[in-house]
């Protein structure tokens, strides 16, 4: 018996079946919910909003409600990253176009869209202060602002943008303060209470964000869309839409961030990390809500006070997500294999500083990575050598012993302990390689860099698919000079499904983006080179 093959092929089929029980899990959805009606909203505390603190037991969550989506006026910021629509109502951030990132190369004048409140495709970043017992007034995330300016650019030698929103009423008046920066994702905001009202006033904020399910992919691919949270007790925790469905979340730490992600792009809110937090979730009318809840705040008569938190909207740049708050830049999920995955980003963005070009940086790096695993190739390489030389025996082992299965591995062990071969010496060094192979396929597919990055000739996006599938084909024809390279299996059955992958394989990264490939293509060549080298040279098979 082949075990070298055996073992190859189980490691293979086992990594594809790891990558497509996920997809499978995480990213087939059911299709998009209907579009949630907007209407009139209530006057009421929303129901899409924590409970106050004073209202809520430890151990209550939030409760899912349906509740309404106003609009008013829109309060428009251009910065050179960034283009915002604010709304006067709940002053909450409606809309943010990423200038800096066009839907695809054909589109580079269209910008990415992250948030959005048509229906149907809702997701926006609220805040609101919740009156903390008392029946204290306090402006959520339906309350009316006004605005004295309806149209603010960041201007040349400008580093920064604030925007005023103002409300009041019964003698609390509130000012909600964003502020944008220069070449910034990250923006500031900001509630400033002056409590003239003669009487106690207590409130907490709240940040929370809300969005539809998006609909579904047809891609191949799997990544996650979803909620997610980070706290001390877990760095990252995933929050899907069906957890938030299925079960309200109510979790009090201490710092932290939460989160919406998808592929390549964020938005998170990251409150003050000295400040103790309720993370909480709602599902309400098909919609899905996660946030944090702060302390309260309380403002003497005559006093007063501030509350503030960071929502970042954005590409997923590990350097600046790093740099905001603790476990931020997890969002680039690379999953059990981070340990890896992250050296090998850093890699990769260190041969882009010298090179230039995302596409030369991958060769860079699959060079590099195959020069580390030299020594473990060349074992491999040996071996299966070897097994080369002795396929004559086997066959004639084959012939003698028929259906006999017990007396023909008997004879092969006895074979293998006369010519000191390990049978499992080609395929070991093999499989201890997988996870730095798996650890790079995360990083191509997860890094933002690789989005409609140019390689050469036609390939203009190493992040889609190669439109006249020339690198697949290359891949798959890469795959079967490997499979001529290595000795045949005795078993016919096996000899058949080798020659079956490499086709398999070819229609699989058919629709994988060209990055992923061009790796590929590269580690099969330099595999192909070595093992030519030292069948013909240093064995010579």
């Amino acid at each position: 018996m082949d075990f070298q093959r055996i073992i190859l092929l189980g490691a293979l089929l086992f990594t594809i079946l790891l990558i497509w029980d996920a997809w499978q899990e995480d990213y087939v959805r059911p299709g998009p919910v209907p579009p949630v009606a907007v209407g009139e909203g209530s006057a009421t505390l929303p129901q899409d909003a924590p409970e106050p603190p004073a209202a809520r037991q430890p151990s209550d969550a939030p409760a899912a409600a349906a509740s309404t989506f106003q609009t008013g006026q829109r309060v428009t910021v251009e910065t050179d990253v960034l283009r915002v629509e604010i709304d006067t109502v709940g002053g909450d951030v409606r809309r943010v176009e990423l200038l800096g990132y066009p839907v695809s190369v054909d589109q580079p004048e269209e910008p990415v869209v992250l948030l959005n409140d048509r229906p149907g495709e809702l997701f926006v970043a609220q805040t609101g202060l919740l009156p903390s017992g008392g029946g204290y007034p306090a402006p959520n995330h339906l309350a009316q602002f006004t605005t004295s300016q309806q149209h603010y650019t960041l201007s040349p030698g400008e580093d920064a943008i604030t925007v005023p929103l103002r409300w009041q009423e019964g003698g609390i008046e509130v000012t909600k303060t964003i502020t944008f920066r220069r070449s910034a994702y990250l923006i500031d905001v900001a509630y400033q209470v002056a409590n003239n009202s003669g009487e106690p006033w207590a409130g907490t904020m709240y940040r929370q964000l809300q969005r539809t399910r998006p609909a579904d992919s047809s891609g191949f691919i799997y990544t996650y869309t979803g909620g997610v949270i980070s706290t001390p007790d877990d760095r990252y925790e995933k929050i899907d839409f069906d957890d938030m469905e299925d079960r309200a979340l109510s979790r009090t730490a201490t710092g932290g961030w939460a989160a919406m992600i998808q592929h390549y792009f964020l938005s998170a809110w990251v409150p003050p990390q000295d400040e103790q937090q309720t993370y909480y979730t709602k599902a309400p009318n098909g919609r899905y809500v996660l946030g944090t809840l702060g302390v309260p705040q309380q403002l003497a008569p005559g006093a007063t006070g501030s509350v503030a938190a960071q929502l970042y909207v954005g590409p997923k740049l590990q350097d600046r997500l790093a740099e905001i708050a603790p476990n931020l830049e997890l969002t680039v999920d690379y999953g059990i294999l981070t340990i890896i995955a992250k050296p090998l980003h850093w890699l990769l963005d260190f041969f882009h500083s010298l090179l230039g070009n995302w596409g030369f940086a991958i060769i860079a790096l699959t060079i590099l990575v195959k020069a580390l695993f030299y020594k473990l190739s060349e074992t491999s390489y040996k071996s299966m050598a070897q097994m080369r030389k002795l396929q004559p025996r086997l066959a004639s082992l084959k012939e003698k012993f028929g259906d006999d299965r017990e007396k023909m591995n008997e004879a092969m062990m006895k074979m293998y302990r006369e010519e000191k071969i390990n049978p499992l010496g080609g395929c070991l060094p093999i499989v201890a390689q997988i996870p730095v192979f798996i650890a790079l396929y995360w990083v191509l597919l997860e890094s933002v860099e690789m989005r409609q990055a140019d390689f050469i000739f036609w390939i203009n996006d190493l992040s889609s698919a190669d439109p006249f599938f020339v690198l697949p084909l290359l891949m798959g024809a890469t795959m079967l000079i490997q499979h001529r390279l290595n000795p045949t299996p005795l078993d016919p059955i096996q000899a058949k499904v080798m020659m079956i992958l490499p086709i398999a394989f070819t229609f699989f990264f058919a629709f994988f983006p060209a990055g992923l490939v061009l790796y590929w293509v590269v580690n099969n060549t330099l595999s192909i080179a070595q093992q030519w080298y030292i069948t013909r040279h240093v064995v010579k098979a």
